[in-house]
């Protein structure tokens, strides 16, 4: 699965968000190393979400683009 990112490059490094994912964000000294850090936050925000899902009754819907 695809996610888009927000780089943006700071006095530190880079920052990086993941807008479809509120509060997902992380950041890292260079540009691959932001990136990297973000699929990093996405798997683990993902794992978050999917244990706060267990026992409920989920649905899946296709959207189009």
């Amino acid at each position: 699965m695809k996610y888009k990112v927000v780089l943006k490059q700071t006095d530190e490094g880079y920052s990086v968000n993941c807008p479809g994912l509120p509060g997902c964000w992380s950041q890292g000294a260079t540009e691959a190393e932001a990136i990297g850090n973000i699929r990093d936050a996405i798997t683990e925000y993902k794992a978050a979400v999917a244990q706060t899902l267990v026992g409920e009754d989920v649905r899946e819907v296709d959207v189009a683009d």
